[in-house]
This record gives C-alpha cells, sequence and structure tokens, in this order.
C-alpha cells in the first residue's frame, strides 16, 4: 500500500494475503515481498556496444581554441578518440581527437551517453543536426534514398494518396519526404493486407508505404 507504506521498504504484517512474488531466470532467480525488493530485482539493460557505431547529431558548435565540437548521444557502438568517423548522409569523413561528457574526458563513450567530440579538419558548416556518426572502417552508415515502412494514421484531415508530403523525425532528423505509393493497407492487429494498391488511406488506417 503506497497509502500507507505497507509493503514498501518493509514487510508488513497488514497484508497476510499478499505471500510477496517470485522470478525464475536464467541471470538467477529473485523473490521478496516489499516494492524496494522489486527494483532492487530489475537486472540493467545490456548496452548494445557490439553493434557498429551509431550516434545522430543533436547539435554542432564551434569552440574558441578547440575547433569544430559535433554532440549526440551514442545509440549502439562505441566512440574512442581516434576513430575515424564519417558522418551520413553527406558522407564526410574525419578523425576524432578527443571525447567529452560533461567537460571531462573520455576514454570511450558507449550507448545512452550524451558527449562532444572534437573532429579534425571539418568547418562547422559542412555538419547539421540530424546527421549521424559511425566508423568509417566497420559497417558505416548510409543515406537513404527511399525505404519501405508501415504507418498508422492517428488523426489526419481528408485522404492521404501517392504524392503526399509529410515531414520525418528520426532520431534527431527533421526531414520532407515522399510517399511515392502506397503498397497495402494492412490490419492494424492482424498486420494482414486487407487491400492492395488502395487509391488513398484515411484516420485510422495503416498501411505499408
Amino acid at each position: 500500500s503506497g497509502w500507507h507504506g505497507d509493503n514498501m521498504l518493509e514487510a508488513s504484517n497488514n497484508m497476510p494475503w499478499f505471500k510477496g512474488w517470485k522470478i525464475e531466470r536464467k541471470e538467477g532467480n529473485a523473490e521478496g515481498k516489499t516494492l524496494i525488493d522489486a527494483l532492487d530485482a530489475i537486472l540493467p539493460p545490456t548496452r548494445p556496444t557490439e553493434k557498429p557505431l551509431r550516434l545522430p547529431l543533436q547539435d554542432v558548435y564551434k569552440i574558441g581554441g578547440i575547433g569544430t565540437v559535433p554532440v549526440g548521444r551514442v545509440e549502439t557502438g562505441v566512440l574512442k578518440p581516434g576513430t575515424v568517423v564519417v558522418f551520413a548522409p553527406a558522407n564526410i569523413t574525419t578523425e576524432v581527437k578527443s571525447v567529452e561528457m560533461h567537460h571531462e574526458a573520455l576514454p570511450e563513450a558507449v550507448p545512452g551517453d550524451n558527449v562532444g567530440f572534437n573532429v579534425k579538419n571539418v568547418s562547422v558548416k559542412e555538419l547539421r543536426r540530424g546527421y549521424v556518426a559511425g566508423d568509417s572502417k566497420a559497417s558505416p552508415p548510409r543515406g537513404a534514398a527511399d525505404f519501405t515502412a508501415q504507418v498508422i494514421v492517428l488523426n489526419h484531415p481528408g485522404q492521404i494518396s501517392n504524392g503526399y508530403t509529410p515531414v520525418l523525425d528520426c532520431h534527431t532528423a527533421h526531414i520532407a519526404c515522399k510517399f511515392a505509393e502506397i503498397k497495402e493497407k494492412v490490419d492494424r492487429r492482424s498486420g494482414k493486407t486487407t487491400e492492395e494498391n488502395p487509391k488513398f488511406i484515411k484516420s485510422g488506417d495503416a498501411a505499408i508505404v
């Protein structure tokens, strides 16, 4: 009870019907009665450090005496000083001189870290929010000319047909795109196709475009 504090920090005698909780898992079983026990039993998520480096840029700064400093959060992979990174989709390649978080130099940045990193020989005007940094030698990121998406129209006045031009927000990118072809309408619950090549979609519809 959050109202009376029962079974929050210490096991309570006021709830005899509650026998506690138990989890069986390969990392080790856990059991308890209190909320604090349950919180302590949560396993921290593993950070995807083994995946290719992906760091969407949130901003780019020019700092006197240092140079160009892009900032962003590492989504996957590891960023280290000395890494030769490429910025997609501009295809600009440069070396990382240093990595900092909260004004402290880091030997490496891992997923979840919000960092700034100093890069060589790149002007602040060449980089912009929405670009994605990756390791140029290990599965580098590339710009996409087109892609297939599953969309759900939550609320839109009128009908949407081929040629519709929405603005897409993906990580830090904010960019216009175009519905080249509405391929099929699908059932929102089952995912099964309900109509091939529909002329339009409207509020409440799910579709592959």
